[in-house]
């Protein structure tokens, strides 16, 4: 892992894998960083070159002053990109990740041979829902709603069986930098990419969680219809970060969708 200098910012980035190999870039969700990524990672080596970085306002990567925008997010990916030298790669975003992966597909299409949108949607929330979160924030922190958001992140039966994981994945959420948290909710409360990805060509795969309570099964799958000939898979008990919680069925799906649009 290093810090590069993109966009105006250090970020921290994640590469592996040998540069010959086929790119893959995965993108993290609202208040997590690269290491929701690390199970998919370890997956993907070996046949993949893996790039993960922690978004602005995230993690270890600079934290600018808001409120931010999806096209800031896709500028920083831009940025990163270039700075490794990567022309072409297959996108996975999720959540917030998600919008970004939209954003860039639909700015670069000749960049992307292969989209995976996971738990996201063209749009998510409403500016009104985004504003009573970031109010609730202003007023008691993150702590104030971190257990509503793992609510929605993670399924009642993983919740039950794994405390300790649990217990991490939360630390995770409430050390994000709250300016950080607060400029990517005004990201998400105006960003609506309804258009631009229905104009997405490129073969895509979109995932669900059955357990998702932040983006339902029937908004991701609302999102996929947008998008010509776009793959929709349902992982049952999964939640919103369902390459953490059963990262088995998240690798079973890539994998499919990888060997049937053969893109590496």
């Amino acid at each position: 892992m290093r810090m590069i200098a993109a966009n105006g910012l250090a970020l921290h980035v994640d590469d592996s894998g040998e540069t010959h190999l086929p790119a893959v870039v995965l993108c993290n969700s609202l208040g997590t960083d690269l290491r929701s990524w690390d199970a998919v990672a370890d997956h993907l080596k070996g046949r993949m070159r893996v790039i993960r970085h922690d978004a602005r306002g995230h993690g270890l990567s600079d934290c600018p002053e808001g409120p931010y925008s999806i096209d800031d997010l896709v500028d920083d990916l831009t940025a990163v990109l270039a700075q490794l030298g990567i022309h072409r790669c297959i996108l996975v975003g999720l959540s917030v990740g998600g919008l970004v992966a939209q954003g860039f597909a639909a700015r670069h299409p000749d960049k992307v041979p292969a989209l995976v949108l996971s738990n996201t949607a063209a749009r998510i929330g409403t500016a009104e829902t985004w504003q009573d979160r970031i109010r609730l924030i202003e007023a008691g922190g993150i702590e104030a709603i971190a257990d509503p958001i793992l609510e929605r992140w993670f399924s009642a039966a993983f919740r039950s069986a794994e405390p300790v994981a649990l217990a991490g994945w939360r630390a995770m959420l409430t050390r994000t930098p709250r300016a950080g948290y607060l400029a990517t909710c005004a990201a998400l409360a105006a960003a609506d990419l309804t258009h631009s990805t229905s104009q997405l060509t490129m073969p895509t795969l979109v995932i669900a969680g059955s357990e998702d309570g932040a983006t339902p099964p029937a908004l991701v799958e609302a999102t996929a219809r947008l998008i010509q000939d776009a793959r929709f898979t349902l992982i049952s008990g999964a939640g919103h970060l369902p390459c953490i919680e059963t990262p088995d069925a998240f690798c079973a799906a890539l994998d499919a969708f990888l060997e049937e649009t053969a893109v590496v």
